[in-house]
């Protein structure tokens, strides 16, 4: 071997993917599958019969769970599709800065400076009349292949 020291640049998700395998005719309502490579929700699943020469088929229909369009994809069902790693996690919001992002606390203690406000009007709504009442409020934020959007909010009381 030789002399020299090898250095590697950390990654922080230590290189895993961001989706998985799953066989299509495994995959049920309210799952996650990834059509057109975006995550999205099940929300209808119909599995045709076998044909003459062929697989029977399964017919997905999802919605994309960042932007809420509706997509749809026909998998032979005994094929394997990929399926997102989805995770929730919640943060204490901490302020709102004017061009759109928010502040939040991780359970480390750190900040994480780097998501927009959520698009849906209800949410975005509750989120700033909720924060200029002085209201403690946890957010939860879902991740999956790479992207990041707040999908919920939760008060836990007025600041002390």
């Amino acid at each position: 071997m030789s002399d020299e020291e090898h250095h590697f640049e950390a990654k922080g998700d230590a290189g895993a993917s961001k989706t998985y395998p799953q066989q299509a005719g495994t995959i049920r309502k309210n799952g996650y599958i990834v059509i057109k490579n975006r995550p999205c929700k099940v929300v209808e699943v119909s599995t045709s019969k076998t044909g003459k020469h062929g697989h029977a088929k399964c017919h997905f229909v999802g919605i994309d769970i960042f932007n809420n369009k509706k997509l749809e994809d026909i998998v032979p069902s005994s094929h394997n599709c990929d399926v997102p790693h989805v995770t929730r996690t919640d943060y204490q919001l901490i302020d709102i800065s004017e061009d759109g992002f928010v502040s939040l606390l991780t359970e480390t203690g750190g900040t994480k400076d780097d998501l927009r406000l959520p698009t849906d009007d209800n949410l975005l709504g509750q989120i700033k009349d909720g924060f200029a009442e002085g209201k403690d409020l946890v957010v939860t934020v879902m991740s999956s292949m790479g992207e990041e959007q707040i999908c919920a909010l939760k008060d836990i009381g007025p600041k002390n």
